[in-house]
């Protein structure tokens, strides 16, 4: 059974990772033994379920369905392995959280480390990336997302919401006429954050319509951070999540204009798996809720 499980483990993990080469490098296993993991797998259920060529790998009807259902199995083992743990009696074990860089820092840390210090059965992780991970290949318990959620298993719960603002500090403001309509980007210096918007567009609201302005970028940093830094040294207009900019705006380092033409606030939810919940998630959740509530609001 170990073999068999270990056989589907990898299957999953070579679906997920798109090739035998990728899922070899995250596993930490020799390619050879992933690629004979598979043909073995193949040989005792008697179909492909892989096609493999130089341009990728195709599931067939069959690896669909045998694939959907080894990842029902490989949850519900993990879900057994709770169980005996004692972790839905009592909240204990290790708590696995992911959140975006900035908000983790700032709010999800803070939170995580109050709750470890009331709950001393359990410890944590907190995994700080932009990136969208995969609940069951990286073994998360929750998330927090920013943004609208698409439709899945997961289920959510809303904490609050977050503005897109556009900024610049008060030394640039006075150097160059003050925008007062997203055009007047047009002639003015950007600062764009690659992973949360295009270096050459932005879009805005205008009344009910949604207009895209061109925008010159002076300078294309992939950390929020970053971006809010040179902005508050007045190299020009940068454009962020209200929660990452907060604390320049409350010292003074940068002012939020184009306010009237920001889009429609983003929900922040805590995202899980729906199906049993722990005893150290469900704790988490009613302990660190209304925190971070407090901090959106």
């Amino acid at each position: 059974m170990s073999d068999r499980y270990d056989s589907m483990s990898t299957l999953i993990a070579v679906v997920d990772a798109g090739s035998l080469s990728a899922a070899s490098r995250k596993l930490g296993m020799p390619l050879a033994t992933v690629s004979r993991r598979l043909s073995e797998l193949e040989a005792r259920i008697g179909t492909t379920l892989l096609h493999r060529s130089a341009r990728g790998l195709t599931i067939t009807d069959q690896g669909a369905a045998y694939i959907a259902a080894c990842r029902r199995i490989i949850e519900d083992v993990d879900e057994a392995e709770r169980i005996a743990a004692g972790e839905f009696s009592e909240p204990k074990g290790l708590l696995t959280l992911t959140a975006p860089i900035v908000f983790g820092r700032l709010h999800v840390l803070p939170a995580l480390s109050a709750f470890l210090a009331a709950y001393p059965q359990v410890s944590g992780r907190l995994e700080q990336t932009d990136r969208r991970v995969n609940f069951l290949e990286e073994q998360i318990d929750a998330a927090i997302r920013i943004g609208h959620l698409p439709d899945s298993s997961l289920r959510a719960r809303r904490l609050g919401e977050v503005r897109l603002v556009v900024c610049a500090s008060p030394s640039y403001l006075a150097k160059h006429k003050r925008p007062e309509q997203p055009q007047d980007l047009e002639q003015l210096d950007c600062i764009t954050f690659e992973n949360l918007m295009r270096s050459e567009r932005w879009t805005f609201n205008q009344g009910r319509d949604v207009r895209e302005v061109a925008i010159r970028s002076r300078l294309s940093v992939n950390t929020a951070e970053a971006a809010i830094e040179a902005a508050s040294t007045g190299l020009g207009i940068t454009r962020v999540l209200s929660y990452q900019v907060k604390e320049a705006v409350e010292e003074g380092r940068l002012e939020i204009i184009l306010a009237d033409h920001e889009p429609e606030p983003w929900p922040v939810n805590i995202v899980y798996r729906g199906r049993s919940v722990p005893q150290k998630l469900r704790s988490f959740i009613d302990f660190a809720a209304p925190l971070l509530q407090s901090a959106l609001a």
